[in-house]
């Protein structure tokens, strides 16, 4: 299980329960997908990833290629 912080990031000041809701899932699934408990189906990766604004790939990417968009994700807003 690895938490994946470049999500907790993009989420910023925004609550789990705020996207969860943008999304139609539960906050509690949400927080897993954070901690890495879960991992989202490619809809609720999209859905997610088109809330937020980010490439829903980054869910199923390794952690090498995830960090080749670490920093672009990263950057202050």
């Amino acid at each position: 299980m690895k938490i994946r912080d470049w999500l907790i990031k993009i989420r910023g000041k925004r609550s789990q329960q705020e996207i969860a809701d943008l999304c139609g899932i539960s906050q509690n699934f949400y927080s897993c997908l954070e901690t890495g408990e879960r991992q989202p189906s490619v809809k609720t990766a999209k859905k997610i990833a088109s809330v937020l604004g980010f490439d829903w790939t980054l869910f199923f990417q390794d952690e090498k290629e995830r960090d080749r968009w670490k920093s672009q994700l990263l950057e202050p807003l």
